[in-house]
C-alpha cells in the first residue's frame, strides 16, 4: 500500500506491543534459537496441534522471512492503529488472538480433508483486522501499489477474500490461503456477534487517502425535534477517523446528552483519554 499523505498514523499501545514481540521473537530465532526444533515448537502443524496446544497462538509471532514479517507489521501498523482506537486496546487484543485462532483452527480442520504443512505467520490475524476496518469505515480510500486508482476498505478486504480463495482452490503455492480465510470468517462473526459493526461510522470520503488517513466527510444532521428519538451523528471532515470519531461521539454528547452514549462510545473516549494523558507526561 502507498501513501499519499506524509502523515502517518499514531501508534497505539496494543498495536506497538505486538509487532515488538512479533519482531523480538523473529529476531531471537534467527541469531540465537537457531535450531529447527525451535520453530517447531512454535510453528502450528496441523498434524500435531493437540500435543502442541499452544502453537494455535504461538505461531502468530513467526515468519518465514524478512518479507513475510515486513508485510504483516505493515498490515497490522496500517489497520490496527485505527482499529484498536475505535474498539480499545483489550478488546482488540482479544480480537486479534481470535482471529489468528481462527485461522488457526481452518488449517486444523482443513487437515482432516486433505494433509497441510506447519503454518507460520500472522496473515490470518492481520486480515481479521483488515474485516475490522472495513466494516468501521468501509467508504475509506486505500492506495495499494502499483494500482493507480483508490480501493475502498470493503471492496479490497472483499478482493482479498476472493483471492484467497481461488489461490486456495488452485493450490499452486505455498502459502496458508485457507487460514487467511478462517481468520477473515472469525474477525466478521466476531463483530457481528459483538454487534460493533452496526455502530460504525458512516463516512462518504472526498479526496484519496491512505487507510488510517482516509477522509470522511458527511452532511450534519437536522437539529433533533423533542419527539425524535437519539440516532448517531455523521462525523465531522477530517484525515483522521479516529478524530473523526472523537467529533462524531462529542456531538452525540452535545445534541443528546451524555446519557445517550453506547458503552462502546464511553469505552472509546475513555482509551482516547488516557492516550492523551499519556502523551502530556
Amino acid at each position: 500500500m502507498a501513501l499519499s499523505n506524509p502523515s502517518l498514523p499514531r501508534l497505539t499501545p496494543m498495536v506497538g506491543r505486538l509487532m515488538m514481540v512479533t519482531a523480538v521473537v523473529q529476531l531471537l530465532l534467527w541469531t540465537v534459537l537457531t535450531s529447527p526444533r525451535a520453530v517447531g515448537l512454535l510453528a502450528l502443524d496441523p498434524a500435531s496441534v493437540w500435543s502442541q496446544p499452544w502453537s494455535i497462538l504461538s505461531y502468530l509471532f513467526v515468519h518465514a522471512g524478512l518479507l513475510h514479517l515486513a508485510t504483516n507489521m505493515l498490515g497490522l501498523y496500517l489497520f490496527g492503529t485505527a482499529v484498536e482506537s475505535r474498539m480499545g486496546s483489550r478488546a482488540f487484543l482479544t480480537y486479534y488472538l481470535s482471529c489468528g485462532a481462527g485461522a488457526a483452527l481452518a488449517a486444523v480442520v482443513l487437515h482432516a480433508v486433505t494433509p497441510q504443512g506447519p503454518i507460520v505467520g500472522a496473515s490470518g490475524a492481520v486480515l481479521g483486522v483488515a474485516v475490522a476496518f472495513a466494516l468501521f469505515w468501509p467508504d475509506a480510500e486505500i492506495l495499494v501499489f502499483p494500482i493507480p486508482l483508490p480501493i475502498r476498505a470493503r471492496t479490497l478486504v472483499l478482493v482479498l477474500a476472493a483471492l484467497d480463495l481461488v489461490l486456495a482452490r488452485i493450490g499452486a503455492d505455498n502459502v496458508a490461503h485457507e487460514a487467511h480465510l478462517g481468520g477473515m470468517l472469525v474477525g466478521w462473526a466476531f463483530l457481528k456477534a459483538q454487534g460493533l459493526s452496526r455502530r460504525r461510522v458512516p463516512a462518504e470520503p472526498r479526496s484519496t487517502e491512505p487507510v488510517v488517513m482516509a477522509r470522511q466527510t458527511a452532511r450534519r444532521e437536522p437539529e433533533p425535534r423533542a419527539a425524535t428519538p437519539p440516532r448517531p451523528l455523521p462525523p465531522r471532515g477530517g484525515s483522521d477517523p479516529v478524530a473523526a470519531e472523537v467529533d462524531r461521539v462529542l456531538d452525540k454528547i452535545s445534541a443528546y446528552g451524555i446519557q445517550s452514549l453506547t458503552a462502546e462510545e464511553r469505552r472509546f473516549l475513555d482509551e482516547v483519554s488516557r492516550r492523551k494523558q499519556r502523551e502530556l507526561h
